[in-house]
């Protein structure tokens, strides 16, 4: 039935055409502006109902995708740092060399010799240890709905009755 309301306007603003990237522009953990990074384990270690889908989503984009010349990638974990701030195993790691010129000032220098301008400012990536564990459980298998950890209680190992019949009944206690 055609009725003489108008059309109600959706609320919000409109879809947007390019939703992933206006996503990953957001910065979320493991996203910088050439890469996303999914750690494996917390990946294999999500629900079975979302790793379905992401195998189905994975699979469809590998296959539109494998023409081209994939490069194996290395992913280091990383933290962003003041040079000011690094010792000299880590100026090292970023092509960097701190030194004393000849009026006594520090001088922070590029790996072609070249002094750097204003080192307070001038933000690096250094390498860390990874947080995320390999092996990372399930972070839905032990917490229950509020999100609080479940109490990690030492149970001892269930055994058998030691007779297949019936369970002794208890009287119940008198006052």
């Amino acid at each position: 039935m055609f009725t003489p309301d108008p059309i109600q306007r959706h609320a919000g603003p409109p879809a947007s055409s390019t939703p992933l990237r206006d996503y990953l522009n957001s910065q979320p953990p493991g996203v910088d502006a050439g890469y996303a990074v999914l750690p494996r384990g917390l990946v294999e270690a999500m629900p079975l109902s979302w790793q379905q889908q992401m195998t189905h989503l994975l699979a469809e984009f590998h296959r539109s995708v494998a023409h081209l010349g994939w490069p194996v990638y290395r992913v280091v974990p990383s933290r962003r740092e003041r040079l000011t701030d690094l010792d000299e195993d880590q100026l090292a790691e970023v092509g960097a060399i701190m030194e004393i010129d000849a009026d006594g000032d520090l001088v922070y220098r590029d790996r072609s010799g070249k002094r750097i301008e204003d080192p307070e400012n001038q933000t690096v990536l250094v390498s860390v240890l990874d947080p995320i564990p390999a092996n990372y459980a399930n972070a839905t298998q032990n917490t229950p709905p509020r999100g609080f950890p479940a109490p990690q209680f030492p149970q001892p190992p269930r055994q058998p009755y030691p007779n297949s019949g019936p369970l002794p009944v208890q009287a119940p206690h008198q006052r």
